[in-house]
């Protein structure tokens, strides 16, 4: 079976050569979303900014996705890439195979059941060029806060405008919470090498591509606009619907990244954080076939190898 430290994404920088054809590639997850997929071609067609391409997966959907989108690519007059998938992969994969098929500097996830302002590309663009070009290898890209239907505030907003800061300091030291959204760089994603077969085993959360990133110290200019519309308590959330043994795979791979990839620098200033992440990988593991000694060889750090191992028998209580 392997270790489970393998899974663990690597980052490897290969500076690209190439030209992107495009300032954006637009990403769009679909699943089941016949009902909903239509905020998202409204959104794009009243794009004040039009140098984008739209990448389209969807994911074996059960309902009627697959012919409404195909109505919609009749009308559009932007480049649009669609893949109908007849099996279904779960996001984390298909948001893995458009991020190799795009051909725009930067990287933008629009979930099928989501809107955005007209002026989203723009402001996008025009944050990431007002980065100076010497700093610009520091930055992995620009966030933005969300509002939803109601143009309520989803979470809370940043210190300042611009912050900058990372997914990993943002949860850790700014008590950030709620969605946020943005773009990334198409490179630094490419750079991120996962293994496929973590595809067949559950859940795998799009964090793991944000964990790494800040795990590289690549830095995000975090701006207060309010961009995405985030549509609430319209139907039951997927991830929250998915039973634990589905996610479990996923959540101890996440963890482990939590705890080798930042322990060094974080753990004696938040230490209770590493701990409770050791505890959700101790709950993991009561859904997964691996023994002590795999996890214990897996965790990096020594106080957290001592802390999961004083928890392993009462882990069935966790």
């Amino acid at each position: 079976m392997g270790s489970i430290k393998n899974f663990l994404p690597k980052f490897n920088l290969v500076e690209e050569s190439k030209q992107y054809k495009y300032s954006f590639t637009i990403f769009v997850p679909v699943y089941n979303a016949e009902q909903t997929i239509y905020r998202v071609f409204d959104a794009l067609d009243k794009q004040t900014f039009k140098d984008f391409e739209v990448v389209i997966i969807n994911d074996a959907s059960t309902d009627n996705s697959h012919s409404v989108i195909e109505d919609y690519l009749k009308k559009v007059d932007y480049p649009v890439r669609y893949i109908n998938n007849n099996i279904n992969t779960h996001k984390m994969s298909i948001m893995h195979q458009a991020i190799h098929m795009a051909e725009g500097e930067l990287f933008l996830i629009h979930d099928a059941d989501d809107s955005c302002l007209p002026s989203t590309l723009q402001v996008f663009y025009d944050e990431f060029n007002q980065i100076p070009t010497e700093k610009r290898g520091e930055f992995s890209g620009v966030s933005c806060c969300c509002v939803d239907q109601y143009d309520k505030l989803v979470g809370n907003e940043f210190p300042s405008s611009p912050f900058y800061s990372n997914a990993f300091e943002c949860q850790l030291y700014h008590n950030i919470f709620g969605e946020k959204w943005g773009v990334t760089k198409t490179s630094l994603l490419k750079n991120i090498k996962i293994k496929d077969e973590i595809f067949s085993k559950g859940f795998i959360p799009e964090s793991f591509l944000w964990l790494t990133l800040s795990s590289q110290n690549y830095k995000i200019k975090y701006i207060n606009d309010r961009l995405r519309i985030y549509y609430v308590n319209e139907s039951e959330d997927n991830l929250s619907s998915l039973s634990f043994s589905k996610k479990a795979f996923g959540m101890a791979v996440y963890s482990l990244m939590f705890i080798n990839f930042f322990y060094r620098n974080h753990l004696l200033k938040k230490p209770f954080l590493f701990v409770k992440r050791t505890i959700s990988l101790l709950k993991s593991s009561k859904y997964l076939k691996y023994n002590l000694s795999n996890y214990v060889k897996s965790i990096d750090s020594y106080l957290m190898k001592f802390v999961f191992i004083i928890f392993w028998p009462i882990r069935r209580y966790i």
